[in-house]
């Protein structure tokens, strides 16, 4: 799909979207939980309709299907992962649960699509089968470092093998201490959490220094407790996992995903007038600071009627720090364009192994619209300067790089084409409907 854009007058209120985060964490609880739970504000982009399908395989079924509630959202998370979209918008969904242990042998390959999160939160879980389980993706997935896992099943004389179609898992993981690196990746250490409460013993899990992406454990942490489950940290590099715990069902309000407002966060600091609503004042997400961001870039932001209002702002370069919120990333690099003066983002080495090299991506598309901007391995800088329009820009087969590209066309008033923009349907589907809302004119056609 390439997406046509055109200079518009940008003003509005509009939704920020479910946040893919919390939705991946609420339909495992859910599928997990002894019993029927109702989750709310679900949207069906590809990474959750991953995870849904994925713990299907596991033995979690909906109900109540036809229930007038429930029919849209129901629909929109089954529809199939290439894409296909029966509805638009989030619905809701009721999830029966398979109740823990012992769960059915898994028949078929748990395939991931490009989710990462999907990924790495049920290699452990799935390991519980104690069975074989082939773990199958698509587009740089299988490329994506699982050594964590690697090494945690080889110490336990258990299998896991990785080659460039799948990963295949043998052998149950069982409760004891387990010691992983905090500056790889969160998801190693969500994924246990959802696993080991499940079986007899307790466990402990340990996280070496320094403990990047916290704030992505916490969110874990939150969704088991409102799933009846107990986990907690015992110091700043341990958590305390209980077994013999049973996850309860519950009614579950998706909130909404500060990563994906972002992007109107940053259009909205550059062109004014632009109302997110939906974004928990409490968040734990990490990357809720991109509040903190904007304001130290000069950005006015106002909470006002159940909404942050995001109004035009002269916009001055700063440094950030991407440690604990490295999805914000591309677009920080289009917020780095607009202001004036020099941004840093700092401890953005892991944009390199994402749905494509992000910082990679970002250079060569955003330097077609005449942005300046260089790169070490973990640094990228960008100098503030006046963009001009590209239409040979292209998505890299990655959601975010697409978005943040959007925001930078229509930031800077000039067009724009995009091709490869269909890869938004991977966390928000909408995208364009919402750039549509707050008056962005766009026009989308098969390539």
């Amino acid at each position: 799909m390439r997406a046509i854009l055109y200079p518009s007058e940008i003003s509005g209120r509009v939704a920020a979207p479910p946040s893919k985060s919390m939705a991946h964490r609420a339909l495992i609880c859910a599928a997990l939980a002894k019993g029927e739970s109702r989750v709310l504000n679900l949207s069906a982009s590809q990474d959750i309709t991953a995870t849904l399908a994925a713990m299907r395989l596991l033995g979690a079924s909906a109900a109540d299907m036809d229930a007038p509630e429930c029919r849209r959202g129901a629909a929109a998370a089954y529809a199939h992962w290439s894409g296909e979209r029966t509805v638009s918008g989030p619905g809701s969904l009721i999830l029966k649960g398979t109740g823990g242990l012992p769960f059915a042998p898994v028949s078929g390959p748990v395939d991931c699509c490009e989710s990462g999160s999907t990924l790495r939160f049920l290699i452990p879980l799935f390991s519980l089968t104690d069975a074989p389980v082939r773990f199958t993706g698509r587009g740089r997935l299988m490329e994506r470092p699982q050594g964590v896992y690697a090494r945690m099943f080889a110490e336990r004389g258990l299998g896991f093998a990785q080659d460039a179609d799948g990963i295949t898992v043998r052998g149950a993981l069982s409760a004891g201490e387990y010691t992983l690196a905090g500056n790889i990746s969160s998801q190693f250490i969500s994924g246990l959490l959802f696993a080991l409460p499940l079986l007899s013993g307790a466990s402990v899990i340990r996280i070496t220094p320094p403990f990047e992406s916290r704030s992505y454990v916490d969110l874990t942490l939150r969704a088991l407790a409102d799933f009846g489950v107990r986990a907690a940290f015992t110091d700043e590099n341990t958590i305390a996992v209980p077994g013999g715990q049973t996850y309860r069902p519950c009614a579950y309000t998706v909130e909404g995903d500060y990563s994906q407002a972002a992007f109107l966060a940053v259009l909205g600091a550059a062109r004014g007038g632009v109302a997110v609503t939906g974004l928990r004042e409490d968040s734990l997400q990490g990357d809720r600071a991109i509040l903190d961001i904007l304001a130290r870039c000069g950005a006015r932001i106002i909470r006002t009627d159940g909404a942050a209002l995001f109004e035009k702002s002269a916009l001055r370069g700063t440094e950030i720090d991407l440690a604990d919120c490295p999805d914000l990333g591309p677009v920080l690099m289009v917020l780095g364009a607009l202001c004036k003066g020099e941004t840093v983002i700092r401890n953005a080495a892991r944009l390199r192994m994402k749905e494509s090299d992000r910082i990679a991506a970002m250079e060569q598309e955003l330097r077609k619209m005449g942005a300046e901007l260089f790169s070490t391995q973990d640094t990228v800088t960008v100098r503030g300067g006046a963009l001009h329009g590209a239409d040979g820009l292209y998505g890299h087969n990655d959601h975010r790089v697409v978005m943040a590209l959007a925001v930078a066309a229509y930031a800077a008033g000039v067009p724009a084409a995009i091709g490869g923009a269909e890869a938004v349907n991977k966390s928000w589907p909408d995208f364009f409907e919402a750039v549509r809302a707050l008056g962005g004119k766009v026009e989308l056609t098969d390539e």
